[in-house]
């Protein structure tokens, strides 16, 4: 049990109008929210939304299940599981296309802020970082059996860490007087042995944050969810259909970019084929353009600095 206030846990939905007014372009629509968190953009959404439409919200965690399950609309639907699923859940639905898909990617304040959940090295609590605690391996889980080579390569590539070796070397270290200091399993220990592997860290940035993203990450396959979930959201899309992601790091950004960008060009043509102007290829998607915080914003709430918002729309089938 915590004793962390509600109020501390409370989550400001980032770019939250910027976002409703990408993705809602016909009121008579189904959308999706494929991270439904604490409700701030499944609620806007519903209040764009017409008598027959319908919003079909999906996340793994089972608090934000909860919140999601107090909303009494009957166009809402909440899913207990990955946006991965999406093509699945959609089809179980009897649901063939949708208006637009948003995904707001991450961890919401009330996850990073509940010592319980084991998602900050600002917080002593244990080491868990699953975004579903009912399922899965818990990051003291993985730590206690996880190879040297595998820690390195984690830390390396999904915390762009460059001490990644020294980190792994570390906990392994650790991990070896398991027998007289017991099992590695608080945050608040494994941010100190970051702190004493790493050698050199950006001025204002602590030194186990490229680690403890990186571990996280790996616990929850964010990076392999989120490509399959573009995939089926491009694949669900209607004509028109808007896809509006939100990404707080370069890992997610990059991703987001080279698909969409990828989606929104087609593979250069022999001239010499004679083709008429309606038999050339159409790309499936329109980029709409990147949107960044305001000022305002990030002052009132400076988790918001790191946002980048994309949008694309469906033109062809």
């Amino acid at each position: 049990m915590t004793d962390v206030s509600n109020q501390q846990l409370q989550h400001q939905t980032v770019l939250l109008e910027e976002a409703v007014h990408a993705l809602v372009w016909r009121a008579d629509g189904i959308y999706v929210d494929g991270t439904f968190g604490r409700g701030g953009h499944s609620r806007a959404v519903l209040g764009k939304l017409g008598d027959g439409a319908r919003l079909v919200g999906f996340d793994k965690d089972p608090q934000a299940i909860a919140t999601a399950q107090a909303i009494g609309d009957a166009r809402f639907e909440i899913v207990h599981d990955s946006f991965a699923t999406l093509s699945d859940a959609l089809a179980e639905r009897g649901i063939q296309k949708v208006s637009g898909v948003l995904l707001d990617l991450g961890v919401s304040s009330p996850q990073f802020d509940d010592p319980a959940r084991g998602f900050s090295f600002r917080h002593d609590g244990p080491l868990d970082m699953r975004m579903d605690t009912t399922r899965g391996e818990s990051a003291a889980d993985w730590l206690a059996r996880a190879t040297q080579q595998e820690l390195t390569e984690v830390i390396r590539d999904y915390g762009e860490e460059r001490f990644a070796f020294q980190i792994a070397k570390a906990i392994v270290a650790r991990r070896s007087a398991s027998d007289r200091l017991g099992p590695l399993t608080r945050t608040r220990e494994l941010a100190e042995i970051v702190a004493h592997a790493v050698k050199t860290r950006e001025k204002g940035k602590d030194p186990a944050t490229r680690t403890f993203q990186a571990i996280r990450i790996f616990i929850n396959q964010e990076l392999a969810d989120l490509q399959v979930a573009l995939e089926a959201a491009l694949a669900s899309l209607e004509q028109g259909g808007r896809l509006v992601v939100i990404s707080f790091h370069s890992l997610e950004d990059r991703i987001v970019k080279r698909f969409m960008q990828s989606q929104a060009s087609v593979p250069p043509l022999d001239r010499r084929l004679p083709l008429r102007a309606s038999e050339l290829p159409v790309p499936p998607l329109k980029l709409l353009g990147r949107v960044m915080p305001s000022e305002t914003e990030i002052a009132a709430n400076p988790r918001a600095r790191s946002a980048v918002m994309r949008v694309a729309e469906r033109v062809a089938p």
